[in-house]
């Protein structure tokens, strides 16, 4: 053997690794994660393989900061990179600068991902949402202060409602530091004591509008007391921020619209309320009025100048009543006036004549009864202590009187005896 041509494991080493990074630069590799590490440095370890073999990967923080989602074994990914040889140990690996899911795009995968985990932990749960406040007197609007989307937001408050106190918290809205930004933003808003907070920018492409689809923007939305408006983009625009935030708006000129009140509409409901309540007040005094004439009424006929004014009127009454009836009676004596002088004669003359037929038959009894006229020869009158009795009411030794037209006796009984 030549040992002449013998060369150390280092020297081999790095002759491989001469050879290998200058043919394998800026490669693409595909295959499936097998594993993967992130490490608390911010690198990441993984590797990938097919159904025959497989390589280690590494991606270094500089780069791994820049992936917009989270790498998981099991993903088909295309791995963009060089072959790299640690001398020392003589191996190589993959040193990734990029990474795409297969078949569909890293940003779109890093959306899902962000929803589903957020999604799990309940941001997008309805019951958590705040109501929107019926009346808003102090709004934020959190975006760019010179971008066209606050322009259309400022328009829209001067057409719809100037009664209104704006605060503009400037904020990045694109780039790889916004979302950060925005996330503070959010949280300094929360401090003013806004009735509403607007949050968004105008349209752009995938790549503009990311920053609101990053956690820390979600997590931000997510611990605001104040409620909060999504507006970002168009309406095909839908982000991580519109499930988060307690309204989403598909403009951001559309969450003005959403969340004032239009004051043309305002001032025509205003003139019908005023119609309706002009006329329930007509209405209300009319009654009234109706009412007040009704007492006024009846307090006219309760009153006592009233109810002297109807007793005279019924003493009038009574006092005509009373003229006609003694006028009529009067009348009517007149009538017997004519005849009383020959009715007085014929009266007197006819009294005269029953008190002589009268006169005449007490005479007649009188002189029926008279005693003198009935005694008959024979009979006298029986008188026991001046009272006329009968025979048989006198006892013996009773001393009694019998008298007649002429004579008066003083006797005793000496004997007594009933006749058959």
């Amino acid at each position: 053997m030549n040992q002449n041509n013998t060369m150390t494991v280092s020297s081999l080493n790095i002759k491989i690794k001469s050879l290998l990074e200058t043919t394998f630069m800026h490669i693409l590799v595909e295959g499936e994660v097998s594993s993967v590490t992130y490490h608390n440095s911010g690198h990441v370890y993984f590797s990938i393989k097919d159904k025959d073999s497989s390589i280690k990967c590494v991606m270094f923080r500089s780069n791994a900061h820049r992936m917009k989602f989270r790498l998981e074994r099991g993903q088909h990914v295309v791995v963009n990179g060089s072959i790299s040889v640690y001398t020392p140990r003589g191996e190589y690996q993959l040193l990734t600068l990029s990474i795409e899911p297969f078949g569909r795009g890293a940003l779109e995968l890093a959306y899902e991902q962000l929803k589903e985990k957020l999604q799990a932990k309940g941001y997008f749960d309805a019951n958590r949402k705040k109501a929107q406040p019926k009346y808003i007197k102090k709004i934020a609007l959190v975006t760019a202060s010179k971008s066209a989307g606050l322009q259309d937001m400022l328009k829209i408050i001067d057409k719809r409602w100037r009664l209104l106190d704006v605060v503009i918290v400037d904020t990045l809205v694109q780039g790889d530091k916004s979302a950060f930004q925005i996330a503070k933003a959010l949280a300094y808003a929360d401090t003013l004591g806004c009735d509403a907070i607007v949050v968004g920018r105008g349209g752009g492409s995938r790549e503009d509008l990311w920053a609101f689809n990053e956690e820390v923007v979600a997590d931000a939305l997510f611990n605001l007391n104040t409620f909060v408006v999504s507006a970002v983009g168009h309406e095909v625009d839908v982000l991580i921020s519109d499930f988060v935030a307690d309204l989403r708006a598909p403009t951001p000129s559309a969450s003005i619209e959403m969340i004032l009140p239009d004051k043309n509409e305002l001032l025509y409901t205003l003139s019908e309320m005023q119609e309706r309540y002009d006329r329930a007040i007509k209405q209300i005094l009319y009654n009234k009025e109706t009412a007040l004439t009704s007492l006024s009424q009846e307090l006219k006929r309760n009153s006592v100048s009233q109810k002297i004014s109807e007793i005279n009127n019924q003493f009038l009454q009574l006092e005509d009543e009373l003229k006609r009836a003694i006028k009529y009676k009067l009348t009517e004596y007149e009538s017997k006036f004519i005849n009383l002088p020959k009715q007085l004669k014929d009266n007197f003359e006819y009294a005269l004549h029953v008190k002589r037929e009268n006169l005449k038959s007490l005479e007649q009894k009188m002189r029926l009864y008279d005693p003198k006229l009935k005694q008959k020869e024979g009979w006298g009158e029986v008188l026991l202590d001046g009272k006329r009795v009968d025979l048989s009411s006198i006892n013996i030794n009773d001393t009694f009187v019998i008298s007649d037209t002429k004579t008066k006796l003083e006797v005793a009984c000496i004997k007594k005896e009933k006749i058959q």
